[in-house]
């Protein structure tokens, strides 16, 4: 019988950083008069996102296609990858960065699973030796440019243990978890060593 995979998950803002992220990337990308513009209009949707995870998704695609809608995708990974050196240097959780280097010194294999978008966790991935992103997608037209949707499913709550299993592609696996919210409930409950933080 084949060892079973060795995989460490860790949920991205609040877990392997200090605070969201989202917010602090929107407005570097799209300005801050732009960030309080596409606020004000999605307000009522975000206040409705409290109770309901399909209006809280309804609320985030809403209020990233208000934002990032037209933007050119390979400006934007530019711009990841300033606001990833700015992240790394002051606004990680040194504690849990340490836990996923540990694992990697293990030779577990190391997924960050996010509802953050993929286009810069990727970026946080690649310098933190992360095999894997399991995170939201953005959808990009032909042209480059960002079309305001996403793609599938926002990656959060049951869609991270989706995401996870079918990147697990059913592989016996010993599971450690890592997440910081009710948005990793699900996850967390999946692991064999969860640790919420």
């Amino acid at each position: 019988m084949a060892a079973a995979r060795r995989v460490a998950a860790f949920d991205f803002d609040g877990t392997l950083t200090k605070s969201d992220t989202l917010l602090p990337f929107v407005r570097a990308a799209a300005g801050v008069p732009m960030l309080a513009l596409a606020s004000a209009l999605t307000a009522p949707r975000l206040l409705a996102a409290a109770v309901s995870d399909d209006r809280r998704n309804a609320a985030k695609a809403a209020f990233l296609g208000r934002t990032l809608k037209g933007r050119e995708e390979c400006a934007l990974r530019e711009l990841g990858a300033r606001f990833v050196d700015r992240v790394l240097a002051t606004g990680m959780r040194e504690e849990n960065v340490d836990r996923l280097r540990k694992h990697l010194e293990g030779g577990d294999e190391v997924v960050i699973v996010s509802a953050s978008p993929a286009l810069y966790v990727e970026l946080f991935a690649d310098r933190l030796g992360a095999k894997a992103v399991l995170a939201t997608r953005l959808e990009v037209g032909p042209d480059g440019r960002l079309t305001g949707e996403i793609v599938g499913e926002n990656v959060r709550r049951a869609e991270k243990v989706r995401q996870l299993d079918a990147w697990l592609a059913g592989d016996a696996v010993e599971l450690w978890a890592y997440g910081d919210s009710k948005g990793d409930t699900e996850l967390l409950a999946r692991a064999d060593h969860p640790t919420r933080v």
